[in-house]
């Protein structure tokens, strides 16, 4: 089993997430959820809570990773199992044993500038999937490599004008010059709170990137609609677990 302190990225699939084959039989093998959520533990701690898109709160009442202790705001996939009902005293929702988890890359986005285009990079990569959870723009995708470190990142160019009031964000790959042998399967979510339009309750977003195999620039439009509770991604399906192994990327992303 792939260890909670290399920072991996994990594939999700038209909606429910590929979970992983996981090896150990030491929690039960009909009882747990997997979910991304992101971490609430400003003081580093190794029990901290788990926000879910949906925004259930759940607390890590026990855990297979004792030393775990994950930052404030990290996004994660978490392999977890029920311990209790919803909580009388409202402080939070349900009490979790934390089975196993992944950490998901998670950034803010990047205004670019003239002196930093280049690094930024425009190699083209194939984008499975982009939907919003919570505050976070998530992006399923895939690009060819080999043995470097690859770059993505959500930019906001403002150099380039657009005249249809909506929000354009560049999703830009950087593929550090590596050779394109082999497939590499990853998901990033990126902050995007600060688009925010106190006088409007949702923004209309493009997101324009660089597809594999083709040479017009790809877009998808979506709307963030900020006051609205997103659902979760929860599944409890065996049927569409596979092995971490079939998806995760063996050089990390940036």
């Amino acid at each position: 089993m792939k260890g909670i302190f290399k920072k991996v990225l994990i594939v999700l699939f038209l909606g429910v997430l590929l979970t992983g084959c996981f090896k150990d039989d030491n929690y039960p093998s009909d009882n747990y959820w997997i979910d991304i959520a992101t971490v609430e533990n400003p003081s580093l701690k190794s029990e901290f809570f788990l926000r879910l898109d949906d925004s259930t709160l759940l607390w890590t009442a026990n855990s297979r990773f004792p030393n775990y202790r994950p930052k404030d705001g990290q996004r994660i996939i978490a392999n977890y199992t029920v311990l209790s009902d919803k909580q009388a005293t409202g402080l939070y929702d349900y009490d979790i044993q934390l089975n196993d988890v992944y950490e998901v890359l998670t950034k803010g986005i990047f205004e670019v500038s003239p002196e930093t285009q280049d690094s930024i990079g425009k190699d083209p990569i194939y984008v499975s999937r982009i939907w919003i959870g919570s505050k976070f723009l998530n992006i399923e995708f895939y690009y060819r490599g080999y043995t470097k470190t690859h770059f993505v990142n959500l930019v906001s160019d403002t150099a380039k004008t657009y005249t249809d009031s909506k929000i354009h964000l560049e999703f830009r790959h950087n593929a550090n010059n590596d050779e394109p042998i082999h497939q590499r399967w990853g998901v990033v979510s990126f902050d995007i709170e600060s688009l925010k339009d106190n006088n409007q309750d949702s923004v209309q977003l493009v997101i324009h990137y660089n597809k594999l195999n083709q040479t017009a620039e790809e877009l998808y439009n979506l709307t963030y609609k900020y006051n609205e509770i997103t659902t979760g991604s929860s599944v409890k399906n065996k049927a569409v677990i596979r092995k971490f192994d079939d998806y995760l990327p063996e050089d990390e992303i940036q």
